[in-house]
């Protein structure tokens, strides 16, 4: 099993940035493809990013590729966001997710494990 936990979440104003962070606990996190998703309120949850187990591979999704970047420390089982020149549209709660399969992936359907998720709101 693998515990996920994220934080750095907040109200912040339009053109601002926040770094989210997810905490794993359980089995060997570099053993793991993880992602983070997003879902806004009346939406589907929607990829954001993934990194691969090194952190060799990074996907973005359209409308975060340019202000966002992923990575992690397998050290310290901890993956990050970094969101700068966030928008309104951004606001949702995100989610940080882990999957074994043998390939990076950008599906929901994919993932196994997910954290509480944690809420962003930009303000403009």
């Amino acid at each position: 099993q693998l515990q996920l936990v994220e934080s750095g979440g907040g109200a912040v104003q339009a053109g601002a940035s926040l770094r989210l962070s997810c905490a794993a606990s359980g089995r060997a996190f570099g053993t793991y493809h993880m992602g983070w998703f997003r879902q806004a309120p009346g939406k589907e949850r929607e990829f954001v990013s993934a990194i691969s187990r090194g952190g060799g591979t990074l996907y973005y999704g359209d409308s975060v590729q340019g202000r966002f970047t992923i990575d992690r420390d397998n050290a310290k089982n901890m993956m990050y966001l970094q969101m700068n020149n966030l928008k309104p549209e951004d606001t949702a709660v995100y989610y940080c997710a882990a999957e074994m399969l043998d390939y990076i992936t950008k599906f929901t359907a994919d993932y196994g494990y997910w954290g509480q998720g944690t809420q962003v709101t930009v303000i403009s």
